[in-house]
């Protein structure tokens, strides 16, 4: 599973990353929690967290230009929904990790699945 969107909170780990004051909106922040890259994305108030990643060559994705609630990779043009991780465009054929974020009073969480 990648979407880890659909799990329950009590199925993660939720990870402070910041006030939401701290994170307009179009800003993207990178960060690695337990050795995952992710990047986390303020669009039009709403918090998306993807793995920075892409599944076509392993290239770094947060630097994509977005398209919606996409972003296309900006190594070879691979496009992916920032809600659920879900390829939308080849060259990739593979989804990637997609995390619940939260907001807990001023705070924005990441969750992370248990292991």
């Amino acid at each position: 599973m990648l979407n880890y969107t659909l799990l329950k909170p009590e199925e993660c780990e939720f990870v402070d990353i910041g006030a939401v004051d701290e994170m307009p909106n179009g800003e993207r922040l990178f960060l690695e929690i337990d050795e995952f890259p992710i990047v986390v994305f303020n669009i039009a108030g709403q918090f998306f967290a993807i793995g920075d990643v892409c599944s076509h060559d392993n290239g770094p994705l947060g630097e994509g230009d977005l398209d919606g609630e996409g972003v296309i990779c900006p190594r070879h043009g691979a496009r992916f929904d920032l809600r659920t991780g879900k390829v939308l465009a080849l060259p990739a054929v593979e989804d990637i990790p997609a995390y619940p974020v939260q907001v807990v009073g001023s705070r924005i969480q990441v969750g992370i699945p248990l292991k």
